[in-house]
């Protein structure tokens, strides 16, 4: 019943598919959740709080506010669960319901029968409809702020003089947790933006520095860290790997995506790019320079992918973000006379 553990739960960079769910759920989240629920039922004492925010990968929070009659919001920092993507293979959703019933045994009330994933009083759903799609689970609980976007540190140095403001600006990058299997797809992808220097100029995030490329370089900026908010508000296409904050920063911006799922909730967020139309998805694994480049040409080029990108743009800057959040959550700590009372 109790998932192996391991001394240090670091996926393979290959891994992906079911085995990457499987190490994903037994040998990170739910040994992470019983790491964390002594320490959340002791806050929860120490605190009193009206209303617990759990991340909806975090699931002592809300196993710990269910055992304990607290009311809590569910802080989903990635739509794919709404799209039920398990529900395709029955056999793989009975052993992940299974993890999550001994998971509540362990540490949370045993007979509750809420999924701690999905809160029954409130979901904090940072995108929109727009993007995500028909929903399938979390229903009129889910409260759709949009993105929360922020400041963030800037690299020390960025060399902004090296970019050309007559060619498009395509930002390359996989996020900051699959530089170890990103090599093939970052070389694909240099190619293909060398194969159109011409026009394009591409900005890559190569925090192994796979490319190799010189500093004097025209076509292709290769740096560690580059400052992706402030890129975005230039680039004229991204190239990543349907990772949900990079698709939302770049779709934020009004920036169509050529997007290259590689695992986890990517499938499902690449699946909802190129279902609202905001971009091309390509074979992470098997994508060459040819194939990016014809995705890179497609939503440089058709005006109705710029269209349905700048359309979820609007979507997402009329939604709310952080502060609207905050109402939804203020609501649920402090609910208005009459409200959650019963009679």
């Amino acid at each position: 019943e109790r998932p192996d553990r391991l001394a240090d739960p670091v996926r393979p960079p290959g891994m992906r598919g079911p085995a990457a769910l499987r190490f994903l759920w037994e040998r990170f989240l739910v040994p992470l959740a019983e790491a964390m629920a002594p320490g959340v039922r002791e806050a929860v004492g120490a605190f009193r709080p009206d209303a617990v925010v759990a991340d909806q990968q975090a699931l002592a929070g809300a196993l710990v506010a269910e055992e304990l009659g607290i009311p809590w919001a569910t802080s989903a920092t990635t739509s794919a669960e709404f799209a039920d993507a398990l529900a395709p293979m029955p056999r793989v959703a009975a052993w992940n319901d299974e993890l999550l019933s001994g998971l509540r045994r362990r540490i949370g009330r045993p007979g509750g029968t809420c999924d701690p994933r999905f809160s029954p009083y409130l979901v904090l759903a940072f995108s929109t409809p727009e993007l995500a799609g028909p929903v399938l689970r979390g229903g009129d609980r889910i409260a759709w702020v949009g993105p929360s976007l922020a400041a963030r540190p800037r690299p020390a140095a960025f060399p902004w003089e090296r970019l050309d403001p007559g060619r498009a600006l395509v930002l390359v990058t996989l996020g900051t947790a699959n530089a170890g299997a990103g090599g093939r797809f970052l070389t694909e992808a240099a190619g293909a933006v060398r194969a159109r220097a011409g026009a394009v100029q591409g900005v890559f995030a190569d925090p192994d520095g796979v490319l190799g490329v010189r500093e004097d370089d025209p076509d292709v900026v290769a740096l560690p860290y580059v400052p992706q908010l402030d890129l975005l508000e230039r680039a004229a296409a991204a190239v990543c790997h349907a990772g949900h904050n990079t698709v939302c920063e770049a779709l934020w911006h009004g920036v169509p995506l050529v997007v290259a799922p590689i695992r986890d909730d990517q499938p499902v967020v690449a699946a909802q790019v190129a279902g609202c139309g905001a971009g091309v998805r390509v074979r992470f694994g098997r994508a060459g320079a040819a194939a990016i480049g014809a995705a890179l040409d497609t939503v440089l080029g058709e005006p109705r992918i710029r269209a349905a990108a700048a359309g979820v743009s609007a979507a997402f800057r009329a939604a709310g973000g952080a502060a609207a959040a905050a109402d939804h959550l203020e609501r649920l700590a402090r609910p208005p006379a009459g409200e959650g009372e019963d009679g």
